[in-house]
């Protein structure tokens, strides 16, 4: 267990509430959902706005060609930008309930995201097993690709581009499926079974087949392995909300935090931090 994390950009620097990190290009990319933009920030802590939005966004990636990917979480549509324009690539709304949560995008530019699928905004609406994983293709066509699941979140997928893993938030798990030549998800199991204490949120990969998950109700991001041991914990004075491996060597790990994830709360006093902890295993995969 460690309590060591430096912060990098603390919360007097205007972010809301930061999700989907993403390191590219030297640099760490995220959405500021409730800023309703696309940030990012370089090696010396120079954070910038890449982006503004007209909406909440969920759910990140970069196709081949640089050009990123990212849902509107409410409209439930996705959207693509080359660096000059925005368009819209595909509505879910007929596919999916209320928001929609994360996503990445894989080698062949298809974009999984996953359907939160109740109105979490109201503590009195409980929680679905019925929540679906889309499948945007290059061309915005649109398919559901795994359903009856419960809130799926964070995801990854393997370096060999065959495996997905995603985490079911109040499923209290992560669930991997084989990644087909078409795209499609078969042979859905239990990648681990976490307990009733851990609600996995964002996730990220290493080389060891570890999964680094943030635990907001625990206020700690954890190392899990394939089962469900848990083989590091990083304690916070704050809550997770997500994680990814960057850096040179892929050996730090970024931490989205804030105090709440309360809408009202986060805009009359917004709380998010990133943080950053070295580690001992590369990060491997998408993202």
């Amino acid at each position: 267990m460690t309590t060591d994390n430096k912060i990098l950009i603390d919360n007097m620097q205007g972010l809301k509430f930061t999700e989907s990190p993403r390191w590219r290009d030297g640099q760490w990319w995220f959405l500021d959902i409730h800023g309703q933009a696309i940030r990012c920030i370089d090696a010396q802590g120079q954070l910038r706005t890449v982006l503004e939005l007209a909406f909440k966004p969920n759910g990140f990636g970069f196709r081949r060609d640089g050009s990123m990917m990212f849902g509107d979480a409410l409209g439930r549509k996705i959207h693509r930008w080359d660096g000059k324009a925005m368009e819209q690539v595909a509505d879910l709304s007929d596919k999916t309930v209320f928001c929609l949560s994360d996503g990445i995008v894989d080698s062949h530019d298809r974009m999984y995201i996953g359907d939160i699928g109740y109105n979490f905004f109201d503590p009195a609406n409980q929680s679905v097993d019925t929540c679906v994983i889309s499948c945007i293709g290059p061309d915005g066509s649109v398919r559901v690709v795994a359903d009856g699941l419960s809130f799926p979140n964070g995801m990854v997928i393997t370096p060999d581009g065959k495996t997905l893993i995603v985490a079911e938030t109040t499923g209290h798990r992560l669930t991997a499926f084989d990644i087909l030549a078409d795209g499609a998800l078969a042979n859905r199991r239990v990648y681990a079974e976490l307990g009733e204490n851990v609600q996995p949120d964002g996730i990220a990969l290493d080389v060891e087949g570890g999964v680094w998950l943030a635990n907001p109700e625990g206020k700690s991001a954890l190392r899990v392995l394939e089962g469900g041991m848990i083989a590091q914990t990083i304690e916070l004075d704050t809550e997770a909300y997500a994680v990814m491996l960057g850096g040179p060597e892929r050996r730090q790990l970024l931490i989205c935090a804030s105090d709440t994830h309360d809408p009202v709360q986060i805009m009359q006093s917004p709380s998010a931090t990133l943080r950053l902890v070295e580690v001992a295993v590369a990060g491997a995969g998408i993202p």
